[in-house]
């Protein structure tokens, strides 16, 4: 499914407002999109007065933008110390370049000069990001790193935990007791996330459930346990089960594939009438593969997406949980500048900050009739 293009802008701007000058064929290069469509979006983001463009080369509206520096008020650095704060995310993550903005966002508000770093698909691809950012001076460090498999997460643990400056996460939890357990972290909480989803479907008097989920990232592992949890502990649902949303949505490196199940026979097997759907893009493709095989959205199966980045765009808008995104960049903007601005042992606690999804509820979902009511 193609990127929206406001979701593909976002990131143009996000580069941009980072780096400075950048030549339009690397940016292309590097978001992986096509050099005229990145020249299309140069152009109206140029028209709008959002950024400005020269010959082969894309700038910030303001100049000094990616060379200011946080006040040595909050910071406690000196007046005009230019080092950096990292911003490391993995390339190609939708859901991921809206924390990115949130973060940014916060960190020019205060002054602060930013250097972005997307790590590629590959496993262990952070490490090389966050040491050549150490190398060139960066003072403080923001985190999400793609995670794909468990055991992928544990070998980032003992480096992640040693990196020497102040680091947060961004919508990472690690796992308890191990080296990163007290590393600052700021995250959506997924199990009151999914409660939302499970309660609004029985709510509807939905009672056969099924959660068709990704397995490839901290987020999805957290959003399977979860409804496994949930769905077993409400005494008004009678089944449920969990699938794989994609044949490419596993925790195994990019590229292999997995078994998925058919999901239109799956809901007949089952008698399931609700479904959970996790991420957005799997969502809308399996809504489409329903109505091919003459299931119909909501009146045959009520849906809720997971992730809310495009969910409300299908010919059918989703009903969805929407996780806080930008406002989980902002919070872990905020306390690595909460930081920073102290010295080393003054600041408090460690921090482990969740933030509450929302319900969005739109026409993907209805009440069921049960034949005994």
């Amino acid at each position: 499914m193609r990127e929206p293009v406001e979701l593909r802008r976002k990131r143009i701007l996000a580069v941009v407002h980072a780096r400075g000058a950048v030549k339009v064929s690397s940016l292309a290069a590097e978001l992986d999109v096509s050099a005229v469509t990145l020249r299309r979006d140069v152009e109206e983001l140029a028209r709008a007065g959002m950024l400005r463009r020269g010959h082969g080369v894309v700038r910030p509206v303001a100049d000094d933008v990616p060379t200011m520096t946080v006040p040595a008020a909050r910071t406690g650095q000196p007046a005009g110390d230019g080092a950096a704060i990292a911003l490391v995310v993995p390339e190609r993550h939708s859901y991921l370049y809206e924390t990115l903005h949130g973060a940014r966002t916060a960190l020019e508000e205060a002054g602060a000069r930013i250097t972005l770093h997307i790590a590629p698909q590959a496993a262990g691809a952070e490490r090389p990001q966050v040491a050549r950012a150490l190398a060139a001076g960066a003072r403080g460090l923001l985190i999400a790193p793609r995670w794909r498999s468990a055991a992928g997460e544990e070998a980032d643990y003992d480096w992640l935990s040693e990196v020497g400056v102040p680091t947060v996460l961004m919508e990472r939890r690690p796992r308890p007791g191990s080296a990163l357990h007290a590393l600052d972290s700021v995250c959506s909480d997924h199990w009151y996330g999914i409660h939302l989803a499970v309660d609004h479907l029985i709510t509807l008097g939905h009672r056969r459930l099924v959660l068709a989920a990704r397995n490839d990232s901290p987020t999805a592992r957290s959003i399977r346990s979860a409804f496994a949890e949930i769905a077993a502990s409400r005494p008004e649902v009678e089944d449920w089960t969990v699938v794989l949303s994609s044949p490419n949505a596993g925790p195994g490196e990019p590229g292999t594939r997995e078994p998925v199940p058919d999901l239109t026979a799956l809901l007949r097997e089952r008698g399931a009438t609700g479904a959970v759907l996790h991420g957005d893009e799997d969502a809308l493709m399996l809504v489409q593969r329903l109505a091919e095989s003459g299931v119909r959205v909501p009146r045959d199966c009520s849906v809720v997406a997971y992730d809310d980045v495009v969910a409300a765009l299908g010919s059918t808008a989703l009903t969805a949980i929407a996780p806080p995104r930008a406002e989980i960049g902002r919070a872990a903007a905020e306390l690595l500048l909460h930081r920073l601005a102290h010295p080393a042992g003054t600041t408090g606690p460690v921090r482990r900050v969740e933030l509450l999804p929302r319900l969005e509820v739109r026409g993907s979902t209805r009440r069921v009739t049960h034949p005994d009511n």
